[in-house]
């Protein structure tokens, strides 16, 4: 392909919207264009690499023995009644009514529909097992879309469903998949980390997420230096520390005035963040929009997993209260609740209830109480949970050495979801026996528009992006850096040579352009390779091929470029397959 022939449109000024690198780069080196908030095109630049992104996991699908189909954006509404996550979902599912009165919705995955599939033709366990993917644009109403496509409302997704008779072959189906994608992100030239992750909406026991760590990354991952322990924040378990050996004292009201918040009461009352504990009010709906409303008591200084308390209440929605509520539950303004008289359940977190002589919210404005006592000034629920966020610092749960943390892109996620669609919506075979079961899923999903990011994310410099390989737009640029008409010919000439030999190359034929515009937007887009030819390389009979990683520089004469250019690519590709068959073995 010329660059005259085709439409790249990079852009000087770094745009404001754009705050990652990757989105700032992808809009500046003209791969995609906003439509609205949450929604992008793909120019021709960004499309031709989201293709070779979809490309590289349809193949490693394949080769893991996936079979691809593909499944309606459009879903009725009802087969999501069958397993309860219309209510699950929430607002994030897009739905709407269509002219003959049919609650319709489009897809932010497709559970349901690929089990309504496979529950009409599964008869026999002789049928097992059985994987199916498929690569789809996905829409969810995201709250907050940012970061240009990591967080988007419309996205392109791999999803894939194993359907297994017995627990081991779902195991060798979740393991089959799991080097898969060790396989993918090495591939796609990104170093991941496997980490424990919470479920979410779609369910299952057992799930791993595959974190890019990136500081840029809005996911948290907490890891031990000392264990193989790693896992996202949302999932990660937090051990319950030992009980506070103190000696109660008198529990006491003290006017605290316009202190609502941990910070002003601690520094108000001169006390740790620690030494208090917070009443946060939350509403439970269930189903038929059944509103209930529970505290949840957590340390000053910890902060409340929401994922962790999500999965008190299955197949409801939990949130905040609002400030109407609160007042309503509590008698007092938000940011005076407290759990001593308070009339409605209350759930605590380990810490919390190992607390004694805490600060907590009096139930009225402008006060709190001092040397809250368990047994004494309230009943302990009945039992500790485990409900806060980890911190740095924290003990891991598997070896007691401190956590860290990092920041992470998450890239895919796989979950052993057993029967928890299989049995809602009767996907049962005939076992061996001669009985009836419900088949076993699992569930294996990646991102495949985050793979642009994230690649840009971790792989990019000062001038622009550093694509690898698998992923560049072009893998090869031919540049030349004078419009005289010897230096186009010489470079028209290396372009058709390694078109001919089947490359993967654009030419920079644009002669109303001045090479330095020319260099700058080849470091902006990033290409791998690129062959340089000026009139200065031509009167010493030589061309530079430049790689794009380390700026290093080869000079040679133009009828060796194709083939220099050829072993350079060959090395690349050589480099990440090596990659991928090490961080396949190490899965």
């Amino acid at each position: 392909m010329r660059w005259t022939r085709t439409f790249i449109p990079t852009l000087k000024e770094v745009p404001a919207e754009a705050e990652m690198a990757s989105h700032r780069l992808m809009l500046r080196a003209g791969l995609i264009r906003k439509l609205a908030a949450g929604t992008y095109s793909y120019l021709p630049l960004g499309w031709r690499s989201l293709r070779k992104a979809a490309e590289l996991v349809r193949a490693e699908m394949d080769r893991a023995g996936a079979i691809e189909i593909f499944m309606p954006a459009l879903q009725p509404l009802e087969i999501w009644k069958e397993t309860g996550r219309d209510a699950a979902m929430g607002e994030v599912l897009i739905t709407f009514e269509d002219r003959h009165g049919r609650r319709n919705c489009l897809g932010p995955t497709h559970e349901e529909v690929v089990t309504d599939i496979v529950r009409g033709e599964l008869r026999s366990y002789k049928q097992l097992p059985l994987n199916l993917y498929q690569i789809q644009t996905k829409f969810r109403d995201e709250p907050r879309p940012r970061s240009g496509v990591l967080r988007s409302r419309e996205f392109m997704m791999k999803d894939a469903y194993s359907f297994d008779a017995d627990e081991e072959s779902l195991e060798q189906s979740y393991r089959t998949m799991y080097r898969a994608y060790a396989r993918i992100f090495a591939l796609a030239g990104l170093e991941v980390t496997p980490v424990e992750a919470e479920s979410g909406a779609i369910g299952g026991a057992v799930n791993h997420e595959f974190m890019a760590l990136t500081a840029a990354g809005e996911d948290k991952v907490a890891r031990c230096p000392a264990c193989s322990y790693a896992a996202n924040t949302e999932r990660c378990e937090c051990p319950p520390p030992g009980a506070r050996a103190e000696e109660p004292t008198g529990m006491k009201e003290v006017p605290t005035p316009g202190a609502a918040t941990i910070e002003q009461v601690a520094e108000f009352l001169k006390v740790e963040p620690a030494r208090l504990v917070k009443t946060l009010i939350y509403t439970v709906t269930g189903a038929g929009e059944k509103k209930r409303t529970v505290a949840v008591l957590i340390r000053g200084d910890h902060q409340v997993n929401e994922s962790k308390l999500a999965r008190l209440f299955p197949g409801e929605s939990v949130e905040l209260a609002d400030a109407a509520t609160i007042e309503r539950v509590t008698g007092a303004p938000v940011g005076f609740a407290g759990p001593v008289g308070l009339k409605i359940r209350l759930y605590a977190d380990a810490a919390a209830l190992a607390a004694a002589n805490f600060v907590t919210g009096a139930n009225k404005a402008d006060a709190h109480l001092m040397n809250v006592n368990w047994g004494r000034d309230l009943d302990r629920p009945e039992e500790a949970r485990d409900l806060r966020l980890a911190r740095a610092g924290d003990p891991c749960p598997r070896c007691g050495k401190p956590l860290e943390l990092a920041s992470g892109i998450e890239m895919g996620h796989v979950f052993k979801l057993g029967t928890r669609y299989s049995a809602a919506m009767g996907a049962t075979f005939l076992a061996a026996d001669g009985k009836p079961r419900p088949v076993l899923m699992g569930c294996y999903g990646i991102g495949v528009s985050r793979i642009l990011a994230a690649a840009i994310e971790l792989n990019n410099d000062a001038d622009g992006i550093s694509w690898p390989v698998s992923l560049a737009p072009y893998e090869v640029l031919v540049l030349a850096a004078s419009p005289k008409p010897e230096a186009l010919k010489v470079a028209g000439g290396i372009y058709a040579d390694l078109q001919s030999r089947g490359a993967d190359v654009l030419f920079d034929d644009r002669a109303d352009v001045r090479p330095g515009v020319k260099f700058k937007d080849a470091d902006l887009v990033g290409f791998p390779l690129r062959i340089v030819v000026g009139d200065r390389g031509l009167k010493e009979g030589v061309v530079e091929l430049v790689r794009r990683r380390d700026k290093k520089i080869r000079k040679l004469p133009p009828g060796e470029a194709a083939a220099a250019v050829l072993e350079e690519l060959a090395d690349l590709r050589a480099d990440i397959e090596a990659a991928a068959g090490a961080a396949a073995e190490k899965a």
